[in-house]
């Protein structure tokens, strides 16, 4: 079993700055993928950032690609999202997921992927 639990989040300005960790404890000696997903009222989950144990390898979605950047820590059991360039639309509630394999690029996106999550953290950005 695994706990996630993320932080971080908060009220920011157009074009600033937030940075976000997941730190993940009980079995965290597995291989994994983990991922950052974000959720606004009334749609779905959507996928933002993954990164995979195996070989560090990230993923993006289009619409963050270029502004965030998701690293881990791995002697912390941490994963970090640094979100740069913030705009309204990046306003949700950010999720760290983690599922206890590497996956490949088809799934990463999927959040029926993911056996744990977080609880959230509100990030909000005003214009």
């Amino acid at each position: 079993q695994v706990q996630l639990d993320e932080s971080g989040g908060g009220l920011v300005q157009t074009g600033g700055s937030v940075g976000l960790s997941c730190v993940a404890s009980g079995r965290t000696d597995t291989a994994y993928t983990m991922a950052w997903f974000r959720q606004v009222p009334g749609k779905e989950r959507q996928f933002v950032a993954a990164i995979r144990s195996g070989d560090g390898h990230t993923y993006y979605a289009d619409s963050v690609r270029g502004r965030f950047t998701i690293s881990r820590d791995n002697a912390k059991n941490t994963v970090l999202l640094r979100m740069n360039s913030l705009t309204p639309e990046d306003t949700a509630g950010y999720y760290c997921g983690r599922r206890n394999s590497n996956l490949i690029m088809s799934a990463v996106k999927n959040d029926r992927m993911y056996d744990y999550w977080g609880q959230g953290t509100q990030v909000t950005v005003s214009s």
